[in-house]
């Protein structure tokens, strides 16, 4: 079949291709009951049972395609929204310094953002972009790094940093007499890295990175600790201003949201005297109240309520202190709002 004569009336899906996200990424789309079938080394595959295609591309190029309106909805980390909203500024910024654009318009385009909108944070993929340094080095401070070399996949987070590093050097030194030069062009040198960002300071390519960290142990293997952060990132659903079919973006979105609230709570239910019933609300009030129906034993009521999973431990144990009998908790599969 060729696919990309099937795509019109489709809405354009995004999902990461490959890397860390990816396998989180399909776990989402499989709660949200999104029926696909990727034939091997391709990157479009249509929806089954809804007018979805699905495009499977880069993490860091989802951004540019949702915010240039060419794809409709996209999964991708919240650092490189960031790293593509940091992008499109410096460009007008470029724009503005050539002459092509006032500052006025810059203004004005700086503030309709990168095209993007964040529709819901999902969860997953939570990490740090981080200034690194080798551990037994000299820099002990990110200032120590203005003027030095720095190697990076996030050019522009990285220039940004470092500008506005300088900037704050810079006044520091200057105190209230501003350098001829002063915010000007960048001191320090951002080296544009595609892969083994950890290695350069062993190799001598950089003074000081700046990277994601999730568990900290390529960090720690390569001999380096993180001296400041960036950017807190998690993978974020992002949206185009402008999507092909809106009803449908928000039935997707909240479908994910379902997925999301089922992975993070539990169902317990458990028996208790009614008397005791205001006392156990207050220990496991649920997302809104518990359901509670009557026993046919006097009395007694039974309770459902939704629980977050990594509370419920405790809660069980205090449920049981007061007196809740035959408590159970069930997996959640999906829900909805």
């Amino acid at each position: 079949m060729d696919l990309v004569n099937h795509l019109e009336g489709r809405l354009l899906f995004a999902v990461p291709k490959k890397g860390r996200l990816n396998q989180a990424a399909l776990d989402i789309l499989q709660g949200a009951d999104i029926q696909f079938r990727r034939e091997h080394r391709l990157d479009i595959a249509l929806v089954k049972n809804l007018p979805i295609a699905l495009i499977f591309l880069p993490a860091a190029d989802i951004p540019t395609f949702v915010g240039e309106g060419q794809v409709d909805l996209g999964i991708t980390g919240y650092d490189q929204v960031q790293e593509h909203d940091a992008g499109v500024r410096a460009l007008y910024q470029a724009r503005r310094f050539s002459g092509e654009i006032t500052p006025e318009e810059e203004t004005a385009q700086r503030g309709r953002g990168s095209g993007c909108e964040t529709v819901l944070d999902l969860g997953f993929g939570a990490c740090k972009l981080q200034v690194q340094v080798p551990k037994n080095g000299a820099y002990k401070s990110p200032k120590d790094l203005v003027g030095k070399n720095i190697g990076t996949s996030f050019v522009h987070l990285a220039r940004r940093y470092f500008a506005d590093l300088e900037m704050e050097v810079d006044a520091a030194a200057y105190s209230d007499k501003v350098p001829a030069g002063f915010a000007s062009k960048l001191r320090t040198t951002i080296v544009e890295l595609s892969g083994s960002v950890e290695a350069a300071c062993a190799l001598g390519v950089a003074d000081g990175i700046v990277d994601l960290v999730e568990s900290g142990e390529t960090m720690k293997a390569a001999g380096l600790i993180a001296i400041d952060t960036v950017v807190e990132s998690s993978a974020i659903l992002i949206k185009s201003r402008s999507p092909s079919n809106p009803e449908l973006v928000d039935l997707i979105a909240q479908r994910i949201r379902g997925v999301i609230t089922a992975q993070k709570y539990v169902l317990c239910q458990y028996n208790i005297p009614r008397d005791t019933l205001a006392a156990a609300s207050q220990i496991a009030p649920g997302r809104r109240a518990p359901t509670v129906t009557a026993l046919d034993e006097e009395g007694w009521v039974a309770v459902s309520v939704m629980v977050e999973k990594k509370k419920i431990a405790p809660i069980m144990d205090e449920l049981t202190k007061i007196g809740a009998h035959d408590i159970l908790v069930q997996d959640i599969i999906n829900s909805r709002d």
